[in-house]
């Protein structure tokens, strides 16, 4: 991919930036308040198979930007032998890309990884945050260990049926996902430098790096708007609930008929959610 080029009948735009001595590819869209969307961490994740079919949507009214984080999609792929790939690094990673595009405070909206790597941003650099979506977020340990559906992406085996499997289990059962899908994300992450960046990542996740204390947790005060689908085997319905325990200005949103994807399987339900939090109406 280019160092910036225009994605065809989308509006979006792809880009490049250094980030924390990170090159780090990001898609950009539209005008307006800045609105951050971050992916998640499952195998063949990046800022395009997650947000593109959002970003037009949320672009007629925000400035969208959606990076691909450390190790994921055309984003730098450090040696795991030089570079620790936990959660302390994605929050750090995506701080300095906030600095590096001169963003804050921004509305953050985050999917399962994407959503612990939100969080950090809020604990550590609460004037960077302006709002929080979590949709499907990490961040709490619930269930105890990773789930079936999770097993599925942990052991993952870089072949297509094996990128099928990922799909099926972090999306609802009655999603039928494009063959375009399965093979999109087999590609990005079939390379020497994905692979290992993937297995990396996936050792770190086991070993419950995404998690924060609780108490951390309930010393954020962003407005934050917790999703989760109803349906979502990954990031089960007990931990959006903690959350909004935790978390004193808090709202939840609970997608019926949706796994762990809804900005792909209930795309226009999550869409207007998210924008209706962000930009508050009055009676």
């Amino acid at each position: 991919m280019s160092a910036e080029m225009k994605l065809d009948g989308t509006g979006v735009a792809s880009r490049f930036i250094e980030a924390g001595g990170v090159r780090t590819h990001y898609l950009e869209a539209g005008e307006g308040p800045p609105m951050v969307l971050v992916h998640g961490g499952g195998a063949g994740a990046d800022a395009y198979g997650n947000w593109i079919e959002c970003m037009p949507i949320f672009a007629r009214t925000h400035r969208v930007i959606a990076p691909d984080m450390i190790g994921f999609g055309h984003t730098d792929k450090p040696s795991p032998d030089i570079y620790l790939y936990d959660q302390p690094g994605r929050n750090a990673h995506l701080t300095a890309f906030l600095k590096a595009m001169n963003l804050g405070p921004v509305v953050l909206v985050g999917n399962s990884m994407g959503g612990a790597a939100s969080i950090g941003v809020a604990l550590d650099h609460p004037e960077m945050v302006e709002r929080l979506v979590l949709m499907g977020s990490a961040g709490l340990p619930i269930p105890e260990k990773p789930s079936p559906d999770l097993m599925k992406n942990l052991q993952y085996d870089f072949t297509l049926d094996g990128m099928r499997r990922v799909v099926s289990g972090l999306t609802g059962p009655d999603y039928v996902p494009p063959e375009e899908m399965i093979q999109y994300r087999y590609e990005i992450v079939d390379g020497p430098e994905a692979r290992a960046a993937l297995a990396a990542i996936n050792a770190q996740t086991k070993t419950g790096t995404l998690n924060y204390p609780e108490e951390r947790l309930a010393t954020i005060k962003h407005p934050i708007l917790v999703v989760n689908g109803k349906e979502d085997g990954v990031s089960i319905l007990p931990r959006a609930y903690r959350f909004l325990e935790l978390f004193e200005n808090s709202w939840g949103y609970i997608v019926p008929h949706c796994g762990h994807w809804a900005m792909i399987e209930q795309r226009d339900d999550f869409c207007r959610a998210v924008l209706d939090f962000v930009q508050p109406r009055t009676l």
